[in-house]
């Protein structure tokens, strides 16, 4: 792992990364400590710090609440900025409608499919029923083609999306490092997704570190094994800070 620095910037996904990857969406929840933990990485970075996340603004404010931290959601659709800040993309409602209801259908035609409409993005989640994984993405690619330009099809863990083209969680880094308080320090970014590849080739690019948790081929420079083992070496950094 990289050697302890004051000035980096903290870029932290949540599921599979910050925390445990659960059966659901809504079934991962915070501990105190995690929370704790989180807090004192962005009073300890100067305020330099976002979670990077395929979940909603709302769904990552109720997740750390009473906290409102930077934040990107929906895979960097949507960002709040340190200044608190939002930016969203304009896009039709009526073309997520269209996009939706056959997914939903689909979903609720089979038992263990998950469908999670996020407000600009959308997932449908087959880790209940992995023997439905090819036709999960086979159904939001036809409804991404049914749609038209302007949505793209994003692969997960377990996880088939469907959100506006040209956001990705890397992008979303590099607006993070053009802004106070994230500019001029090295950014640090932990993920363990596919979803997260985007974001580990930016922070390289710019210098900084990308850090994969868990198993499974990446581009990032380090790796930790686990979310609990990623939570100990950032409390590390924090003990390294006094």
């Amino acid at each position: 792992m990289p050697p302890f620095r004051p000035d980096w910037a903290f870029f932290l996904d949540i599921d599979g990364t910050l925390l445990e990857i659960a059966a659901t969406p809504k079934a991962v929840h915070t501990a105190k400590a995690d929370c704790k933990l989180v807090a004192a990485l962005y009073d300890k970075a100067n305020g330099a710090l976002a979670l990077i996340s395929g979940r909603s603004l709302e769904m990552i404010d109720e997740l750390f609440s009473p906290m409102r931290l930077p934040a990107a959601g929906q895979h960097g659709v949507e960002r709040r900025d340190g200044r608190g800040r939002v930016h969203r993309p304009p896009f039709s409602a009526d073309t997520l409608a269209r996009a939706a209801e056959p997914i939903r259908a689909f979903a609720k035609r089979h038992a263990g499919l998950v469908f999670e409409h996020k407000g600009y993005s959308m997932a449908l989640h087959y880790r209940l029923a992995p023997r439905l994984a090819a036709a999960a993405h086979a159904v939001v690619r036809e409804a991404a083609r049914t749609v038209g330009e302007g949505v793209e099809v994003q692969r997960g863990k377990m996880v088939a999306e469907l959100k506006p083209a040209g956001h990705d969680k890397g992008r979303a880094i590099e607006a993070f490092m053009r802004e106070r308080p994230f500019a001029g320090r090295v950014p640090v970014f932990l993920g363990d997704d596919l979803t997260d590849e985007h974001g580990f080739r930016v922070v390289d690019r710019l210098g900084g570190h990308s850090i994969k948790v868990g198993a499974g081929a990446t581009v990032a420079r380090w790796r930790l094994p686990n979310p609990a083992a990623a939570r100990t070496w950032l409390n590390e950094w924090l003990e390294s800070r006094g």
